[in-house]
């Protein structure tokens, strides 16, 4: 497929350029100056769009190259580059999935392979075309760790099995996680027992199933950018695991997202099918709910947020801004403050709303959620869910935030 390289760029301007490219209907890639100069990349660009980092004459020869001083940039001037390019408008997701589809077939053949969902629409799109391309050779794994929203693991199964017909093991090991994580009140302890646990897990299950060859995963390309920036500090292709599961399970990767971006992801979804339920759903963290719980972890702690969680989701549904917001989520802090309820002293946890609008995640601003919706969650909140007593709105943006509290 025609490709327009991206060199010599600051991360989050070179992605900017990357999507104007793509919108006008040809295929980018983020390449480093080193990659282009060695000749890592295999793929030949039609043309070079160059910050002010890519020495004069390397790999330039015969190929268009626009220096660009500006983003966002006239479009009339990508036009003409990309005119002088000679690329066709080739680039959209009915093309991209007929061409994955032959990779993933040309790659597994009549192999088995397994996914491990997360009940997001990274794995849950990647899981749909495999299983376009080899059908029941895929197996998918989903592995409860009871750290969910409301109903979101019975979703999962649902739409998997019944609407979707793809082979699903639905693994229940809510109690395994959560013995684990009994005492525990450090964010990245937390991280790393869930990660490990999942990954304890993922092999048995996998050890189960036996005959499977390949591992199929959601990755997207700026997991694969970020990755590479962080090996080598600068923007090359990485095609290793980046989802954490161990080299030692000798499953060959699939990974037919990873040169996709996460709107591209969703239109995809939809190209493929996907209700509208999984390809619409907010980014959701891989720990779950265990790290917008501000320190242990407990049943009770669980339950209160997945009560304050779902009326805050329903609210936003009914307000018809659940597309509008790219992340929302609530957190439940470990502070508690003095608060009434029905004339008697409560003291109680406070809880955050969290809304961001962002692209890719890597930058985010705060969500002007309206202030008659923001009321209609709080008085919900605190009038429905006992151990919740008081609720704040965060208006931080990331930079310097992160969108999660842990």
């Amino acid at each position: 497929m025609e490709c327009v390289f991206i060199v010599g760029m600051e991360l989050t301007r070179a992605q900017q350029v990357a999507k104007e490219v793509r919108t006008a209907g040809v295929l980018s890639e983020i390449v480093a100056v080193k990659a282009l100069a060695e000749g890592i990349e295999v793929r030949e660009p039609k043309g070079i769009i160059a910050g002010d980092g890519l020495p004069d004459g390397v790999g330039l020869d015969q190929i268009p190259l626009w220096r660009l001083d500006e983003v966002p940039f006239p479009p009339a001037q990508l036009e003409s580059f990309l005119t002088e390019c000679g690329c066709g408008r080739t680039w959209n997701m009915e093309n991209y999935l007929e061409v994955a589809l032959q990779q993933v077939r040309r790659q597994v053949g009549s192999g088995r392979a397994i996914c491990g969902l997360s009940g997001g629409v990274d794995s849950a799109v990647a899981a749909a075309l495999v299983h376009k391309a080899i059908g029941s050779n895929l197996t998918c794994i989903y592995v409860d760790h009871g750290l969910m929203r409301a109903g979101e693991s019975e979703q999962v199964v649902r739409v998997f099995r019944q609407e979707l017909g793809i082979p699903l093991v639905h693994v229940q090991a809510q109690d395994r996680f959560l013995a684990k994580l009994a005492g525990i009140e450090d964010p990245e302890e937390k991280r790393k027992i869930i990660g490990t646990e999942f990954i304890r897990v993922f092999e048995e299950e996998a050890a189960r199933i036996g005959d499977a060859a390949y591992l199929v995963q959601g990755t997207l390309y700026p997991d694969v950018i970020e990755s590479g920036a962080q090996e080598s500090g600068v923007f090359i292709k990485s095609h290793h695991n980046v989802g954490g599961l161990p080299e030692q399970l000798n499953l060959e990767l699939v990974e037919p997202l990873d040169i996709l971006f996460k709107d591209e992801v969703r239109v995809l979804a939809q190209t493929l099918g996907l209700p509208d339920e999984i390809t619409w759903r907010h980014p959701f963290p891989g720990p779950g709910l265990a790290i917008r719980i501000i320190g242990e972890v407990t049943r009770e702690k669980l339950e209160i947020l997945r009560q304050a969680d779902a009326i805050a989701m329903e609210e936003i549904n009914r307000a018809g801004l659940y597309r509008e917001i790219w992340q929302a989520a609530v957190i439940l802090t470990n502070m508690r403050t003095v608060g009434v309820y029905q004339g008697e002293r409560t003291y109680e946890y406070v809880a955050a709303l969290r809304c961001v609008n962002s692209t890719d995640g890597m930058e985010a601003d705060w969500s002007r959620v309206p202030p008659e919706v923001l009321a209609r969650i709080s008085r919900r909140v605190l009038a429905e869910v006992r151990g919740i007593n008081r609720l704040v709105y965060d208006i931080s943006a990331k930079p310097p935030a992160t969108i999660e509290w842990e």
